[in-house]
């Protein structure tokens, strides 16, 4: 009796099983695509705060055509060119009237050099980009290898220096770093040139390439004259290692506190048991799980980086994005200030998203 009834139950169960892994399936699917879809929604918000933020308090000094030429203009030309740009209206008017220019792609026009705001941000927007991604292969080379030394000589002096190294990276302000490399590697050296992004002559060079794409190691390559390639390198070491060094600390602390737990699971000592020697260890079980912190903190990166290429391209004279920044901070050119901002805010926001579909399916865990 007992095996007829098992028997006869039997089909219903093996009937039921694909059912539940087709639900498991469904569910899977669905936790990534919710996961995606609210990232993704998240962006408009992220953007619409900040921009709104900096709106507002670039405002709280009065109209940006007073504080950018008051005193320099007579009153009457000072308030027709208020007029005329209607910072005569109501604030709540003008906020709603740069909103809808954002949506359309208009960031206006800068006050100080009268140059429209979306020209400023492709000139200069393409050297910030270059010297990100300089500073995040810095943060990659510099980081990781020391991160896997410092797991591997846990608790040992290698390993407590290394910890040392990478608080004194995160800790050191970029600008404070990028002034003693350059005493060290281009006053006392002289390895390494001071400041700029290329020489004088290699910056003619490039200017004159057809359609340039204002990333001077692309339009190195492009020239063909591996002497004008060097040139650009050779800009970039200083501003480059400055920035990523500032990365480089968090890489290290991350990948080092990921080993270790790695090289503490079960299937890491079953394998230790048997004989596998350490090194294999590392290479082959803890290597790998320890990049997925580094992918979900990216995004976190980038901003970082952004913030940091402000002080970063002040220093040593990179004309990019941060450095003109600056310059229009010190005029208090608020229409290309927001301008800025906003496409920071943008470029941090899609990045963040980006990280954020690469490490759900890097590691299904981030998705719930």
């Amino acid at each position: 009796m007992t095996t007829t009834t098992e028997l006869a139950g039997s089909p219903p169960a093996d009937g039921d099983a694909p059912a539940r892994g087709s639900r498991s399936r469904r569910g899977s699917g669905g936790g990534l695509g919710s996961y995606l879809l609210i990232r993704f929604l998240l962006i408009f918000p992220t953007i619409f705060i900040l921009v709104t933020t900096v709106f507002f308090l670039m405002r709280t000094t009065g109209d940006p055509i007073t504080a950018a030429l008051g005193g320099r203009l007579p009153a009457d030309q000072l308030a027709e060119r208020i007029h005329e740009a209607g910072y005569d209206r109501p604030l709540f008017v003008q906020y709603l009237d740069y909103l809808g220019s954002i949506a359309h792609g208009d960031f206006g026009t800068t006050l100080s050099d009268r140059r429209p705001v979306t020209e400023v941000l492709v000139t200069f927007g393409a050297a910030t980009l270059e010297l990100a991604v300089y500073a995040l292969i810095v943060a990659f080379i510099v980081g990781i290898p020391l991160g896997l030394v410092a797991a591997y000589f846990r608790d040992r002096s290698a390993d407590a220096a290394l910890r040392v190294f990478a608080i004194l990276c995160y800790a050191t302000p970029v600008f404070f770093a990028g002034l003693l490399l350059k005493l060290i590697f281009s006053v006392w050296l002289g390895w390494l040139p001071v400041a700029g992004r290329a020489s004088t002559g290699s910056e003619i060079q490039l200017q004159t390439l057809d359609h340039p794409t204002n990333i001077y190691l692309i339009d190195a390559l492009r020239t063909g004259d591996g002497e004008i390639v060097r040139d650009v390198l050779e800009h970039a070491v200083l501003p480059a290692v400055a920035l990523g060094l500032l990365t480089a600390g968090i890489f290290l602390r991350l990948v080092r506190t990921n080993v270790i737990g790695t090289l503490g699971a079960g299937y890491v000592e079953a394998a230790r048991s048997r004989g596998v020697r350490e090194s294999r260890l590392l290479r082959k079980h803890a290597y790998r799980p320890a990049l997925i912190p580094i992918i979900t903190v990216i995004g976190l990166q980038i901003a970082l980086l952004l913030g940091g290429a402000v002080l970063t391209e002040t220093t040593f004279e990179w004309k990019g994005l941060g450095f003109q920044l600056a310059q229009y901070l010190g005029a208090r050119d608020f229409v290309a200030v927001q301008g800025i901002v906003a496409v920071l805010a943008v470029i941090v926001a899609v990045t963040n998203f980006i990280v954020d579909v690469i490490a759900a399916l890097i590691d299904p865990r981030v998705r719930y």
